[in-house]
Order: structure tokens, then sequence, then C-alpha cells
């Protein structure tokens, strides 16, 4: 999957768990958005490996793509080194969401995941897709409309 469809789906993930959680919806749905991206900081060319492509660099040369990055064990790893520098749950579980939801969204592709790395398992979906083409756009606009759906609770709440 692409990068703007990544960060449409760490923002509808979160915004769908915020509906129905007490953490902070704008610090969760934010994380969650960051989170979506994460992952991908093993591939040079995404919109989160431009950004620091040096450490883009580094992973990718000890793991390549779509390996520990896309695992339970990053989740983890992340979960330990999130709870180390921030105390605010709500960014820690909002970062995890999108994390999580950008492993569904890559299981749905062609090369799929290594989600038990480093056991060497590819998952992925029965039916899948090519990255960037007409199932994507579609996966775009389905998440899209999923945020709407779930934001106009989340909006008529009073956050104060």
């Amino acid at each position: 999957m692409t990068g703007k469809t990544h960060l449409m789906g760490g923002i509808a993930t979160a915004t769908v768990v915020a509906t129905y959680t007490e953490y902070d919806p704008v610090l969760f749905i934010a994380a969650g958005a960051i989170g979506g991206l994460i992952p991908d900081i093993c591939h040079g060319g995404s919109k989160i490996g431009r950004r620091f492509p040096l450490l883009s660099k580094i992973i990718n040369s000890i793991f390549g793509h779509r390996t520990f990055t896309h695992s339970l064990l990053f989740i983890v790893v992340m979960r330990f080194v999130l709870t180390m520098f921030i105390t605010n749950q709500s960014i820690i579980m909002g970062v995890l969401a999108g994390m999580v939801s950008h492993f569904v969204l890559d299981a749905m592709t062609k090369n799929g995941i290594k989600l038990f790395y480093p056991v060497n398992i590819t998952v992925r979906f029965p039916v899948t897709t090519r990255t960037g083409g007409a199932v994507e756009h579609v996966v775009l606009l389905v998440l899209t409309i999923v945020t709407i759906y779930y934001g106009k609770d989340i909006i008529s709440t009073p956050l104060f």
C-alpha cells in the first residue's frame, strides 16, 4: 500500500478505537496517523523513509523490507521504547493501533508481511491486491468514509 493509504488507515483505525475508549481522541488519532507510517521506515522511498533516510537505510540493510518492522516483535519493541519516553497512554496506544492498521493493509498485498519475524513465514490475505492499483483506491475511499462516519461522533463530543 502507498503512504496515503497507510496514513488514512492509521487515522481510520484510531478514530474507530477512540470512539469506544477513554483515550484522548485528538492525541490518539494523531498518534495513529504516525503509527500508520512507522513500519515503512525500512523502505527508503516511503514517506517516513524519506524523512529519516539514514535510519531507513540502516534498518533496511539489517532487516530488509516488510520483515522486522512489519512483525509482532516490532510492536513489542515499539511499546517498550515508547513507554521509556512517553507517559501518555493515548499517544502510545494510538501509535500501536496505527502500526497494526499498517500490518493489515500490507497483508492485503501480494508480497504480504513477515508477521512472525524472525520466523520466515509470509502472512497475506487469501485475496490480494497490487500496491497503487484500483483496489487500493477503493480501500482508501472506504477508510476515508469510516473516518468520517466515526469521526462525527468524536467531533460532537466536547473535549473540555
